[in-house]
């Protein structure tokens, strides 16, 4: 069994390069207009960018992720960086969190200490999990796959990293964004041992005959197609030329911030405001992650992947299903249309919440996860 160890230690070099960066920023010719109708919002950006410089202390985030759990374990060539929390109950159900974009291990943190320990939180200790969080492969300390098509794809990896390396015959998964599609593969691919995936988003049906849809599915696909013609550049751009988009992001803090910052406010349940759901030192955190690890152009692998038809598509998944819909996240499937791809057997429209739930309201989505597998440990 791997043991625990230190993940990360950045040179005080690296940090004052960084701070030298930050602070000869080039910033472009302003716009004669303000808020975020066209890209980030120059003020916010500016405030962040000059926190990051000045005040924000990386130290003291640095020594709380090597603090967490953390291992690393070679799966036939290909490293991966994972967590582990301990069930605090005999025989706990593990079950594996993964994270999407522009996210990392980082904001499933809280999710997974309920989960391992939900007598602390006020729950029947009875519901404990055994949580396994990775890092995908190119995100922060997991490294990139070597090969783009002579490599397990990452729902293999986890399926080896829970069944063969560390011992589960059953488990259980969550996802949402990219995780959501690596549950899905994992429980199609594997249905003996997976018992259950527990989503915040779905893989569409590969086909289907559009004369069967429901009106409440034909306005779903229109809306789909609304948001990717007004939000999906930054989608469209990582699946089809993310390398030239990389270079910026790598030699620039302030642009590789300003590429993430856009889609924590767009897609959380902030109103309008970030500061409102997540805090300052919680975002450049993310970013220092990125920045320090260099992965930021390693992570649009899976959008390119996917574009260019090298990952495997989800055709039928029989497992029990659980979909829990966050108001601000990105779509909102019905119910009728999930079923033409899953076997759903939970159906829950949260009241609050985003793309990030696992930060934004730990406590709902640990409560969803937690009943929906009551029936199948």
């Amino acid at each position: 069994m791997p043991s625990i160890m230190q993940m990360i230690s950045v040179a005080d070099t690296e940090l004052d390069e960084l701070r030298a960066r930050l602070r000869n920023t080039r910033w472009p010719t302003a716009w004669p207009m303000s808020g975020w109708d066209a890209g980030t919002e120059a003020g916010e950006l500016r405030r962040l960018v000059e926190y990051w410089m000045t005040d924000y202390d990386w130290r003291v985030h640095e020594a709380a992720i090597n603090a967490l759990p953390s291992r690393l374990v070679d799966l036939d060539g290909t490293a991966v960086h994972y967590l582990r929390w301990e069930g605090e109950r005999p025989g706990a159900l593990p079950i594996v969190l993964t994270n999407g974009w522009p996210s990392s291990f980082l904001e499933l943190t809280g999710l997974a200490d309920r989960l391992a320990t939900p007598s602390r939180y006020g729950c029947d200790a009875a519901d404990a999990f055994t949580v396994i969080v990775p890092s995908l492969p190119g995100f922060a300390f997991s490294p990139q796959r070597p090969s783009l098509t002579d490599t397990p794809q990452t729902h293999e990896l986890w399926h080896r990293l829970m069944h063969d390396e560390l011992g589960f015959e059953r488990y259980g998964a969550h996802g949402g964004d990219l995780g959501a599609g690596i549950a899905s593969r994992l429980a199609e691919a594997h249905p003996e041992e997976v018992v259950g995936i527990h989503l915040m988003a779905i893989a569409n049906p590969v086909t289907y005959d559009a004369a069967t849809l429901t009106p409440e599915e034909k306005d779903y696909v229109h809306s789909l197609e609304a948001w990717a013609a007004r939000e999906g550049g930054y989608q469209h751009q990582q699946s089809t030329r993310p390398l030239t988009l990389s270079y910026g992001l790598a030699d620039s803090p302030t642009g590789l911030l300003a590429w993430i910052l856009e889609k924590f406010r767009a897609w959380s349940d902030c109103g309008g405001d970030v500061s409102a759901r997540f805090s300052d030192d919680f975002l450049l955190t993310q970013a220092s992650l990125y920045w320090f690890t260099r992965t930021i152009s390693t992570s649009f692998r899976p959008y390119y992947e996917y574009g260019a038809g090298m990952t495997r598509r989800v055709k039928r998944v029989s497992v029990p299903t659980a979909l829990a819909l966050f108001p601000a996240d990105l779509n909102h499937p019905p119910r009728s249309w999930a079923e033409r791809t899953y076997n759903i057997t939970r159906y829950t429209r949260m009241p609050s919440g985003g793309h990030f739930a696992a930060h934004e309201e730990p406590e709902l989505l640990a409560h969803d996860i937690s009943e929906f597998f009551q029936g199948l440990r």
